[in-house]
């Protein structure tokens, strides 16, 4: 008898195309002779459709047996579907809701990555606007320029920009707080090479399989920020040209990271390697799918074939 499996796509967040891209490798990918597929597309406006109809979400999850999860950003990645996966019983691949909550919130991953041992780039936390500008005075005060600004919980590096200078930044910052961003983070700018690896549960014998890590090289003078991810002109190097130190501290920090913030079945967590060390960035706990994501390249380098990986996922996710 074929699992049922539920593939969720779309949703109301800025990732929403990039998400319709993952699903869609998912519904592709997802072996058809194990699996009787259902696309649940979820609109801009959060309405739930299953065969081209609008759908309560009570309706169409009790007729799946497992999901998974193609959603990015808000909603998906920051524990809302969790929380309504569970509501209903429903088995479901990647981290629960309070671990998607807490890798989201990039402040309080990076508080967890500091107690855990790792380096993280000095930050400044603005909670509101009308904290911006007395923030951006001591930005300026304390912090090297350029800084890093960057939403906080927001995914796929969405609204993040590299800017130097009191108007730059405060305008950066207003301009996030204008868009809807809950909250700001403003951190240093840490030079060095941008890494990311992947770490899946129970592949290959091990507890917690890392993924080689993957390089990237952006386009000169940006940073991997939403439009080089899914522009075409940003370098990826798989396994990445680090030194064998470099690249086993990534793959620890990677595992380390994916325990300290309590996260099941797969994640990926990006750093910079600087000549001081390897620095945590953050943690995707749905990171893309799609034939120009990371995972499924450090997935392709050491021979493991996307279906095989999919079929895994639903294996995790029925066992819990």
């Amino acid at each position: 008898m074929q699992t049922i499996v539920g593939v969720l796509r779309g949703g109301p967040s800025r990732e929403h195309e990039v998400s319709l891209k993952s699903g869609a490798a998912m519904l592709a990918g997802l072996p058809e002779e194990r699996f009787a597929v259902r696309d649940i597309y979820i609109d801009r406006s959060g309405q739930w459709h299953d065969r081209g109809r609008a759908i309560t979400p009570e309706r169409v999850l009790r007729q799946i047996d497992v999901a998974l999860i193609g959603l990015h950003g808000e909603y998906g990645e920051d524990g809302e579907v969790q929380k309504l996966l569970e509501r209903f019983g429903v088995p479901y691949a990647g981290a629960d809701s309070f671990g998607s909550y807490l890798a989201m919130h990039k402040l309080m991953a990076k508080m967890r990555a500091k107690e855990a041992g790792l380096l993280t780039p000095e930050s400044r936390y603005i909670e509101s606007a009308a904290d911006s500008e007395v923030a951006t005075h001591e930005i300026i005060q304390n912090f090297s320029q350029p800084v890093v600004v960057k939403p906080v919980g927001w995914g796929s590096s969405v609204g993040v920009s590299l800017v130097g200078g009191y108007a730059p930044v405060l305008s950066a910052i207003e301009k996030l707080f204008a868009e809807g961003a809950p909250a700001v983070l403003v951190e240093e700018y840490i030079r060095g090479k941008e890494a990311t690896v992947g770490v899946v549960e129970g592949l290959r014998g091990e507890a917690l399989y890392a993924l080689p890590s993957i390089e990237i090289i952006p386009p000169e003078g940006d940073l991997f920020s939403y439009g080089a991810k899914y522009s075409g002109k940003t370098r990826e190097v798989c396994p990445g040209n680090f030194s064998r130190v470099a690249a086993e501290e990534l793959q620890r920090a990677a595992k380390l990271m994916h325990r300290t913030l309590g996260l099941r079945h797969y994640s990926r967590s990006d750093f910079i390697v600087a000549p001081k060390g390897v620095y945590y960035l953050e943690t995707n706990t749905l990171p893309g799918l799609t034939p120009e994501s990371l995972l499924p390249k450090s997935l392709a380098a050491v021979g493991i074939p996307f279906p095989d990986f999919l079929g895994h996922l639903v294996n995790l996710a029925r066992s819990r």
